[in-house]
């Protein structure tokens, strides 16, 4: 045993004998049912975990700074307006030996390229799940205007994906700071508006497995395990016009005084066989790049999970719009949902 091993068992026995409890606060359906667990019983400590469905309802918790939450996993463009605001506290690389098993493509993301503030988790990409029985499957974002899906079709309920295959639909970047775009991008919402069932995230999984809807925009992750559940129903497909991509980060809040345990919990994500658990429980794709080559065949060659590069070439990145265009997007956004 060498002295790191040593300290770590220490710092897991006095976790233990102090009853600390580490405060995580997830994604629903974002972490394998062993881990939380397995975590608990190898370093003493006791998990509260609470889950979120979408990045404005975990900042809107977290905002005060006294949030009572130590580990929060918030998507690429935001952690730049977090660390911003002063929310986020800096990742001790010295504390994460298996940082390494992220795949390359993660090891510098352009939204943190130094891992300064977050350690990339899981990723994917934002299509349309949809029932393979439609005579005519869709196959881009101006399919889900088609009025014989009326009342069949949901949107998710996340302001920059709507505005993403909004935009997508009439020509334009999912990232446009231009307010003509944005704001013909809005009327494109709203013209929808009569055709959709619900803005939903991933509660729309369990209606897709039942039928009742029949086309759906959703997350990779979401349509995995809406597929998953009914494969010989559900298929998905990556607009033509173009698509997000999305990356899942674990990141520490500065108000945590359990600093230590937080980076405790992020080197434990990063072990590649907790990380190919995750990704077989939950199907979605993981950043560990290690992990890749633990997983079953048909989870490594599950397009849904792993696109080919041909077709994330279509993909973009989110990126973080200025103040003032996230304030036009936020007005825009309220007068969708009130339209």
């Amino acid at each position: 045993m060498n002295r790191r091993d040593l300290l770590l068992g220490g710092l897991a026995a006095v976790g233990c004998s102090s009853g600390l409890r580490l405060n995580i606060f997830n994604w629903s359906d974002y972490v394998a049912p062993s881990a939380i667990p397995e975590f608990e019983a190898e370093f003493g400590l006791r998990v509260r975990y609470g889950t979120y469905e979408s990045n404005e309802e975990m900042l809107a918790r977290v905002m005060s700074g006294n949030s009572g939450w130590d580990i929060v996993f918030p998507s690429e463009d935001m952690i730049g307006p977090m660390r911003d605001l002063g929310l986020l506290a800096e990742i001790n690389h010295d504390w994460l030996p298996n940082l390494n098993n992220l795949e390359q493509e993660f090891q510098r993301p352009p939204w943190d390229q130094e891992l300064r503030w977050c350690v990339p988790y899981m990723y994917g990409v934002t299509g349309i799940v949809y029932q393979k029985k439609l005579a005519q499957p869709p196959s881009a974002w101006e399919d889900l205007w088609r009025p014989d899906l009326r009342g069949r079709i949901t949107m998710l309920d996340d302001q920059n994906e709507v505005f993403a295959a909004c935009l997508k639909k009439v020509g334009f970047s999912v990232n446009s700071s231009n307010p003509n775009q944005l704001t013909a991008a809005q009327k494109q919402a709203i013209s929808q508006k009569p055709l959709l069932r619900a803005y939903m995230n991933a509660d729309v999984r369990d209606q897709l497995v039942s039928g009742d809807v029949l086309v759906a925009q959703a997350w990779a992750v979401t349509a995995g395990q809406a597929i998953a559940a009914a494969p010989d129903r559900l298929a998905f497909t990556l607009p033509r016009e173009g698509f997000p991509r999305f990356a899942d980060n674990v990141a520490i809040l500065r108000e945590t005084p359990r600093i230590r345990a937080a980076h405790q919990w992020i080197d434990y994500l990063l072990r590649p066989q907790v990380a190919a658990d995750t990704v077989a429980a939950i199907h979605t794709a993981t950043a560990n790049g290690a992990a890749l080559k633990l997983l079953p065949l048909e989870l490594r060659a599950n397009s849904v999970l792993y696109p080919p590069t041909s077709d994330l070439a279509r993909g973009e990145w989110f990126t973080t719009p200025s103040v003032t265009v996230q304030r036009l997007r936020d007005r825009l956004w309220t007068e969708i949902k009130s339209a």
